[in-house]
Formats: structure tokens, sequence, C-alpha cells
């Protein structure tokens, strides 16, 4: 779509420029308004002020939620005998190959279902099915089948990830206008061509919605099954701290969780500028 989007600006860019021009100002006066610079962080540190003031005032208990100086120092001794370094590492390392795996799984089959009637009648029913079932709810089956092992805690991940892969991507396709087909088949582009020019570009929006959504995802499985049968990651590190009493563990180890949540979702929203570039939206 960037590239018959591209062609048809070359066209008759120069007597809708004026027109467009016009409009600009009428968009930032109804729209958001101006980026705010750092604008991601201010909700997060308003937060942290919000948890500061309140532990410092007496407000929140901190036998319920440690103060924050009690969090820090709680996890400088974690990062000073290599327990957090060593069990982050197995957190990332399992929710990485999950995302990726499940991004692949996800793409292929909104490909499958969105240019295909017959690969829609076979795909979009299960993964429908699958929506409607908690991840939770696969656990005990999933352990029954895979054992307790990394192949189990692989594949609770990669299928919660494809999910909202499939149902975005596949959406985005569907919606892709059929002028840009008509007009793909008048100038003779061929199936691959289609694909590449067409398909993927019109159906990218969507693939950056879902991926954002499955990085959220991805973190909130792995909570889930670092606490079955697990010996090492961020969630066993938890859930050994629970079995303690260690609250400020638990919160160190929540804090780690929603960090990498944050930043997951900041490193795929500056992917997505840089890669719909071409778009003009509400948001730019």
């Amino acid at each position: 779509m960037a590239t018959v989007d591209a062609g048809v600006w070359h066209r008759f860019g120069s007597r809708t420029a004026p027109a467009l021009a016009k409009r600009r100002p009428a968009r930032q006066r109804l729209g958001p308004g101006r980026p705010i610079p750092f604008g991601a962080a201010v909700g997060p540190t308003l937060l942290v002020l919000a948890w500061v003031i309140g532990s410092a005032s007496g407000t929140v208990d901190p036998e319920t939620l440690p103060a924050p100086w009690t969090v820090a120092s709680t996890a400088g001794e974690l990062i000073s005998d290599g327990r957090l370094q060593s069990n982050l590492l197995t957190s990332v390392q399992r929710a990485g190959v999950g995302l990726a795996i499940g991004v692949l799984v996800g793409l292929v089959l909104a490909l499958v279902a969105g240019l295909s009637r017959i690969g829609e009648a076979l795909v979009d029913g299960p993964i429908q099915i699958k929506r409607a079932i908690p991840t939770l709810a696969l656990i005990p089956l999933f352990i029954v089948w895979f054992g307790i092992g990394e192949e189990m805690k692989l594949l609770v991940i990669t299928t919660s990830v494809a999910i909202p892969i499939y149902l975005n991507t596949h959406a985005y396709l569907r919606s892709v206008d059929s002028r840009y087909v008509e007009l793909a088949q008048t100038v003779g582009l061929s199936r691959w061509g289609f694909i590449r020019r067409i398909a993927l570009p019109g159906s990218l929006p969507g693939f950056f919605t879902g991926l954002r959504l499955a990085v959220t995802i991805a973190w909130l499985a792995l909570v889930v099954v670092e606490q079955v049968n697990a010996t090492s990651g961020i969630g066993y590190l938890m859930t050994q701290a629970r079995t303690y009493g260690q609250i400020d563990v638990i919160v160190v180890g929540l804090v780690i969780y929603g960090l990498l949540g944050l930043f997951g979702d900041l490193a795929v929203r500056a992917v997505e500028r840089k890669a719909l570039s071409w778009r003009q939206t509400l948001g730019d």
C-alpha cells in the first residue's frame, strides 16, 4: 500500500498539496496537540511519586507495600549476589524465544487466512476458539501433554502471543481497499508482487498493533509459567519470596516486569513510527 500511495501522491501531489497545507492547522487545533517530550515517562513518574509520598507520610503500610527505598535496597542486594541478573536473563530468554515464535506463527496464519478463503476456513475457527479459552485453563492440559519443562513454558507463551498477531494482522489484511487490488491486477502484478507491495504494507498497522499487545502478553504468560515448577526466572524468584514472606522481593519482581513491558512497548512504537513514516495520522 505504501508503494501505491507513493505513486498516487507523485501523480496528484501538486494538486492536493495546497489543500493539505490548509487542513494541517485544523488538524492541530482539533487533534491531541503537539507531542510532549518524554511523555511516556510522565505517568510512571507520577505513580512513583505517589508511592514515595504515601510511604514517607505513613499512609501506605510498609507491611502491605514496602517503601521505594526499601525496594531499591533489596534490588541492590539481589544484584550484588548475582541472583537478579541470572534470573532476569532466564526470563528474557524465555519471553524472547516465545515471542519470536509466536509472532512468526501468528503472521503466517494471518497471511494464510487473509489471502485465501480456504485458508480462512481452516485457520480462523480454531484461532477464535483458542482466543476464547484463557491461558490458565490450558496449562493443566499442556502439563499432561508436554510435562513441566521448558517446552511447556515456551508453548504457553507462543500460543498466547500468536493470537493478537493473527487477529490484528488478519483484520487489516481484509480491510485493504479493493481499489488497490484492482490496480494491482491492472498493472499486472504477480501474486508475490501483490503480497509484497499491497498486502503486507496494508497490514503493517494491524501487525504493529498486535505486536504491542503480544509483547505485553508474553510477559503476562511468563509470569504464569514461571510459577509452575520453575527453578529460575523472575517468576521463580517471586514464588520463593512469597513462600518466605519477602514482600520487598515480590515488589522488585513486579517492578522489573513493569519496566520490561514498558520498554518493550516503547521499542515497538519506535519501530512502528519508522516503518509507517509514510502515514499521516492524528497522533503525528
